[in-house]
């Protein structure tokens, strides 16, 4: 799946208005295009069940399966995508 520059900016809109901070994409997507089924993202700023509520209004309106995990606390799988990952916001 090749994520379009059109799908991007919608998402960081959505995402900045549930208060993100910053967003990574990361993941097969970005990985093996080709045989994404769905788009990972790391987001700081959107806590709780915020951020659960972001990860279903994304998939509501890219019709597109997400995966979403909070970027705080820090951890070895939150480092790791953020020195693999795209920041798009």
């Amino acid at each position: 799946m090749l994520i379009q520059q059109e799908q991007i900016k919608k998402i960081v809109l959505l995402a900045k208005k549930y208060g993100a901070t910053r967003l990574i994409l990361f993941g097969s997507t970005l990985e093996y295009p080709s045989e994404a089924k769905d788009l990972d993202f790391a987001c700081e700023g959107v806590l709780g069940w915020k951020l659960y509520e972001l990860g279903a209004k994304l998939e509501e309106d890219l019709q597109i399966s997400v995966d979403i995990v909070p970027l705080t606390p820090s951890t070895p799988f939150t480092r790791y995508i953020e020195s693999k990952g795209k920041v798009i916001l």
